[in-house]
């Protein structure tokens, strides 16, 4: 199925510039609910897209704001900071007009502070990181449309599931 049937014809476009032209399997299965605003769980091995299976519906829904101060839109939470540089990645090029934010440990708080202060549409973090900004004030969820777990399972074995609890709590509840 190609991207056109799914996603917007400027979206589809970032995409073909990019040189993809057709879902894969994960896409293809998940694109039809997610775009429809239903929530779900999806597995495939790494490599097979699941990136973009969540990113595109994320970045059809969303308008970029210039808005100072705004709070993310979506927040994307992933095990590892490696894992977190590569989605953020993935959103930077196919939605390069949204303002995205990749926070983890590890790096300086002055940079990211920055950041939340001018305004992101789409935070990308660790969910340690994103404690962390929530417990000092820099990072307000109370605009959070979409909350994504990368790697889920992966997060609950190594012990973050009471940061995402709190974290999602942190989301308005009809998210």
């Amino acid at each position: 199925m190609q991207f056109i049937e799914l996603v917007s014809p400027e979206l589809a476009a970032l995409l073909e510039a990019r040189g993809i032209l057709e879902a894969t399997p994960i896409q293809e299965q998940t694109l039809p609910h997610t775009l429809e605003g239903r929530d779900l769980i999806g597995r495939a091995r790494t490599g097979t897209g699941k990136t973009l299976a969540f990113a595109l519906p994320i970045l059809s829904k969303l308008t970029p704001s210039r808005d100072r101060g705004r709070g993310p839109r979506a927040i994307i939470m992933a095990p590892t900071r490696e894992l977190a540089k590569q989605v953020s990645e993935e959103f930077s090029k196919s939605g390069p007009a949204f303002e995205v934010l990749t926070i983890y440990g590890g790096a300086a708080y002055g940079p990211q502070e920055k950041a939340l202060q001018r305004g992101v549409d789409i935070v990308i973090g660790t969910p340690g990181r994103i404690i962390d900004h929530i417990e000092r004030g820099n990072l307000r969820l109370d605009d959070v449309q979409f909350a994504v777990l990368d790697e889920a399972d992966e997060m609950l074995s190594v012990g973050f599931a009471d940061a995402i609890e709190s974290i999602l709590s942190a989301t308005p509840k009809e998210r």
